[in-house]
């Protein structure tokens, strides 16, 4: 499912590069000590961590194992002002309206090598200089939008419930208050859908901590922004940007020793990876044969026609039924033949709900 994307944005010199660095593992976003390094987004597509994949190939004999995928934008470091274009800012909010949710990268390291934009270290103030940026941002566009349907209006009804709508979303962005934040009807969620504003996207906060800090990667500075994130209903995944890009350059086994050598379980790109997966409500199903082993992504709740439609349209089209064997099943009865023997294959229809690890076989016409 191509076009899942999330885009990487903070202040500058927070780490986000860095970051992004090991994301893709090779050195590919210019990771320099002075703001505004990063101009065009860089944009790399990232593996989902699964350890499913390998287990099912190795039932099946596959001859190609192909995990799932999510998009990660780079995006150059914001600073105040950028909703009236400082620094790069317009070019730079374009470039976070395109993607499906926010990782923002927040600065919980002391280090005086590293300038920070404001001179000291504060994640608050931090997170608030670039909420603050998309509020104002968002509230140009739904004003310039408001603007534009009221002189269309006359004559076309359909407009009034879109701008009534919109005037709510104005008033509360006046508040300083993000979208997501706002109490809508289901049917005032859609009018407003289309628009891409920034302050509806869900945020994900990764706090880039110290290598002090492992192996807990807790500091006060994380739990600030831990209570900030919990009245916003937002997570947070504390990650070492700087050992991620070191482990990001070892081999898998190599990678696996070091972390096992600072009492870490996984990396924190892992964690990020998995966390912002989850953020945008995406679950894989699985298929597996001689061929190839691979994780589908979709939307969590979708049923099995339009699951299959992530395959290929004419199997939605045609579609008569899915055989389904959950994971767990599947490797317990040692492959599909065992499952099947075993009683475990399930016959669903159109209207069946695929779940996380559904490893699914559709049958069309």
């Amino acid at each position: 499912m191509a076009g899942l994307s999330c885009g990487i944005v903070g202040l500058p010199n927070v780490g986000k590069s860095t970051l992004f660095n090991a994301l893709i593992k090779k050195i590919a976003a210019q990771a320099a000590n002075y703001p505004f390094c990063t101009i065009d987004p860089n944009v790399g597509i990232v593996d989902v961590p699964d350890d499913r994949l390998p287990v099912l190939s190795k039932l099946s004999k596959s001859h190609k194992l192909i995990p799932a995928t999510i998009t990660f934008v780079d995006i150059a470091g914001l600073v105040k002002g950028a909703s009236e274009g400082e620094g790069l800012g317009n070019q730079f909010l374009t470039n976070i309206r395109e993607t499906d949710a926010i990782i923002h990268v927040v600065r919980c390291f002391e280090d005086d090598e590293v300038i920070h934009v404001a001179g000291k270290v504060d994640p608050i103030a931090d997170i608030e200089v670039i909420n603050l940026e998309l509020v104002l941002s968002d509230l140009q566009m739904a004003e310039n939008i408001v603007g534009r349907l009221e002189k269309q209006m006359k004559g076309k009804k359909e407009y009034v419930p879109i701008v009534e709508t919109l005037r709510k979303a104005i008033q509360h962005l006046n508040q300083n208050k993000p979208l997501r934040s706002l109490q809508l009807t289901p049917e005032e969620r859609e009018y407003i859908e289309d628009y891409p504003f920034l302050t509806d996207k869900k945020v994900l906060y990764a706090c880039n901590v110290p290598e002090t800090a492992l192996p807990e990667m807790e500091n006060e500075y994380v739990q600030k922004v831990r209570e900030y994130a919990a009245k916003e209903g937002n997570i947070v995944v504390p990650i070492c940007a700087k050992l991620e890009e070191e482990v990001a350059q070892l081999g898998d086994e190599e990678a696996v020793e070091f972390l096992k050598s600072l009492g870490l379980e996984e990396t924190g790109l892992n964690r990020l990876i998995k966390a912002a997966y989850g953020l945008l409500g995406l679950i894989s199903y699985l298929t597996t044969g001689e061929i190839e082993t691979r994780a589908w992504t979709i939307k969590r709740g979708m049923k099995a026609p339009e699951a299959a439609g992530k395959i290929h349209t004419d199997i939605q089209k045609g579609f008569i039924r899915a055989e389904v064997i959950s994971y767990q099943d599947m490797v317990a009865c040692n492959g599909k033949a065992g499952a099947r023997d075993a009683g475990k294959l399930r016959a669903e229809g159109k209207d069946y709900i695929v779940q996380d690890g559904d490893v699914i076989e559709f049958l069309h016409n």
